[in-house]
């Protein structure tokens, strides 16, 4: 299903609807990703709960505009807004996985009103220290440069070579044929600009507002991914009402790499909705 927001075309894929007040969870994707990296997990998620998956700006089947403006956190959290008001017309539970993550935490902060749980896995609040944004940002640009001058095949082989993507060597080939094609799959313009225009260095910095959500909070991450677990467990301590969970044997990508245990952790974080 395509959303159109300001000339700007967003797709939202509708996993599972049901008639009652609970609020629909909805799953956004990281760097590289998008909405089908949730299929496998959506049918083992409480089906008491609608869910829909939304393609970020510049990834899958949703534009990716020339001008890096418009992958602003403003923009991205205007589009949920307009998604969440107008198609979802209920309170949601973001559902989001690093960047996306990000993404979730920014709208949380700007419309805690449509907020009834936040779910947060593998992400930041952004970078306080000035000159670690710079450096941020910097790395940024040269993952961006090197997608512009390289092939998405190449950038995808890249992307995966990662340290912080280790843990995913384990994966069979047949799987890691399938994330290799999510990432080629998508628009290096969209990438580049969601680097350049909602990097972790670009973002604002939310840490000073994460004692104003009230609403119940998780936060996940890999036992395996030292630097995000230890934000994390930082985090935690500044919001009035969340819960860390640690998914054993998994590094950044939680629900890809124990995707049993993802889900068992957020079905129990989903019983304190069950009254609604």
């Amino acid at each position: 299903m395509i959303f159109e927001f300001a000339g700007i075309r967003i797709n939202i894929e509708l996993f599972h609807s049901v008639e009652n007040k609970k609020p629909c969870l909805i799953f956004l994707h990281g760097f590289t990703g998008s909405s089908n990296d949730w299929k496998h997990i959506v049918p083992n998620i409480n089906q008491d709960f609608s869910s829909a998956g939304i393609d970020l700006i510049g990834h899958g089947k949703s534009s990716s505009p020339v001008d890096k403006e418009f992958y602003s956190a403003d923009i991205i959290v205007n589009q949920i807004y307009n998604i969440t008001t107008s198609i979802i017309k209920r309170k949601i539970i973001p559902v989001g996985y690093s960047m996306g993550g990000r993404a979730a935490l920014s709208f949380a902060v700007k419309h805690p009103e449509l907020i009834e749980g936040l779910i947060l896995e593998s992400s930041t609040p952004g970078i306080e220290d000035e000159k670690l944004r710079e450096e941020r940002i910097a790395r940024d640009e040269e993952i961006a440069s090197y997608i512009e001058s390289h092939t998405m095949e190449d950038f995808a082989e890249y992307w995966m070579d990662m340290e912080i993507f280790n843990t995913q060597r384990r994966f069979s080939e047949e799987k890691r044929k399938q994330l290799r094609q999510t990432r080629i799959n998508n628009d290096p313009t969209g990438l580049t600009n969601s680097l350049r225009g909602f990097g972790t260095g670009t973002m604002p910095h939310l840490f000073p507002y994460l004692k104003n959500i009230n609403c119940k909070t998780l936060l996940i991450t890999g036992e395996l991914d030292s630097k995000f677990t230890t934000i994390n467990k930082d985090a935690v301590k500044q919001f009035k009402n969340a819960e860390h969970k640690m998914i054993k044997n998994a590094g950044h990508n939680t629900h890809a790499e124990e995707p049993h245990r993802f889900t068992q952790v957020v079905n129990d974080f989903l019983k304190n909705f069950r009254s609604l």
